[in-house]
């Protein structure tokens, strides 16, 4: 292992630049950020230690925090989510310290991620909070230099609002993830269309006409069942929301227990957060040949050790495919180890729905560096302006036009005594 990096080969440079290229033109919500930072340099002599999968979207983030000054060092959030030309390309080409290599054992993730914690961040970049797991279970000391992070998704949210709830949490944190340009787009539009690529590449399976399983309606599930009904499939949701169950049942699907479900689909997908949410019970009662994923961030949601537990027999029969075989003679076949299914068996979320995603995190570093002195050791959504101007900017991208209020409607909003 280098000291300046570790990845597969920096011999896959070239083509990591082309694909990066590619995704920043369709990235110009953060291309503009970029243009502005580079003047302006507001995170100069600012380190940052990123977690956040080593994609082509993330190269451009990467970019553009450089552009302004960041002194960046990044490691995977996931050990299968890496795009080594992408990692190779910015060691070779953009001058990031890049820790991440496709397909690394639990070893070398945890050994990247403490070379993250070893750089001294002022600002932390999570996408699953593992830095901030580190830090606050393992490292504590090394927080003293830590103005603030940010965290990219709901799992990464879940644990720090756990940590800020029992008073550990050490700095404040803007959840990127809660931004509505992030969750109602990245989540939903974004998650819904990779994590479908991700099955479709793994298994070649034809989507209409089969059964599908989707474990909760949150943002992420709704895109997902949008999109396996956009392709012709029979949708059965699970939750345990009243309330997301009422509502996808007047989206048109069908809602029943993971025990009931588990006996008629032919592919599961989970997208909790939580864990085993499909367990050694239901795989006993599976049909042969269903195929169960994850798109999850962590691979917990599938009880997996008990699906070894009751196979007889493993076999890989695809990349990305393992196929258990009963005792009954029934084969299971899991994807991409149960990791997320849309890294590691596809490329991510399209660079359109990153745009936003990712210039949420770039803003919300610069407002982590304006603002860290005000700010409390809590969990903090992304500024209202901030949010509102992505939107803004996203939409004069794709030359749409919106209404604003004129100051008649705008005072009658604000009024108390105007009625019909």
């Amino acid at each position: 292992m280098s000291s300046d990096y570790d990845i597969k080969d920096i011999g896959l440079a070239p083509q990591g630049v082309l694909r990066i290229e590619w995704a920043d033109m369709h990235m110009p919500v953060l291309k503009a950020i970029r243009e502005r930072f580079a003047k302006e340099r507001p995170l100069k002599g600012v380190r940052v230690g990123a977690c956040l999968h080593v994609t082509t979207e993330t190269a451009n983030l990467m970019r553009t925090l450089v552009a302004g000054g960041a002194d960046v060092v990044l490691c995977a959030s996931n050990p299968l989510s890496t795009q080594d030309d992408v990692a190779a390309a910015l060691v070779n080409d953009y001058g990031v310290r890049v820790y991440a290599i496709k397909g690394e054992g639990d070893k070398t993730y945890y050994a990247h991620i403490n070379i993250c914690v070893d750089h001294r961040p002022n600002i932390t970049m999570d996408d699953g909070a593992d830095v901030i797991g580190v830090l606050h279970g393992e490292r504590p000391d090394m927080a003293a230099d830590i103005i603030g992070g940010t965290e990219e998704t709901t799992t990464g949210v879940i644990r720090l609002k756990a940590l800020e709830a029992e008073g550990r949490l050490m700095f404040p944190i803007v959840a990127v993830n809660e931004a509505n340009t992030k969750h109602m787009f990245d989540n939903r539009y974004g998650t819904g269309q990779s994590t479908l690529d991700g099955v479709i590449r793994a298994t070649n399976i034809l989507i209409a006409g089969s059964t599908v399983c989707i474990a909760g309606y949150g943002w992420c599930g709704r895109g997902l069942a949008m999109r396996m009904k956009g392709h012709g499939a029979d949708v059965i949701v699970l939750e345990v929301d009243p309330l997301r169950a009422l509502e996808a049942v007047m989206d048109g699907y069908r809602v029943m227990p993971i025990a009931e479900a588990a006996k008629v689909a032919s592919l599961f997908v989970t997208a909790t957060g939580d864990i085993h949410v499909i367990r050694g019970e239901h795989f006993e009662v599976m049909k042969d040949g269903a195929i169960v994923a994850n798109t999850g961030h962590f691979n917990v949601e599938i009880d997996i050790p008990a699906l070894e537990k009751l196979a007889v027999k493993k076999r890989t029969v695809r990349e990305f495919v393992d196929e258990y075989t009963m005792a009954d003679g029934r084969r299971i076949y899991l994807l991409a180890e149960g990791r997320l299914v849309n890294l590691s068996a596809a490329e991510g979320h399209p660079a359109a729905v990153m745009d936003m995603s990712f210039a949420n995190q770039s803003l919300s570093a610069e407002y982590m560096v304006r603002h860290h002195a005000e700010l409390e050791k809590k969990v903090y959504v992304v500024p209202k302006d901030i949010d509102d101007e992505i939107a803004r900017v996203k939409l004069a991208t794709m030359n749409v036009d919106c209404d604003t209020l004129t100051a008649e409607q705008a005072a009658y909003l604000a009024s108390w005594d105007q009625g019909t």
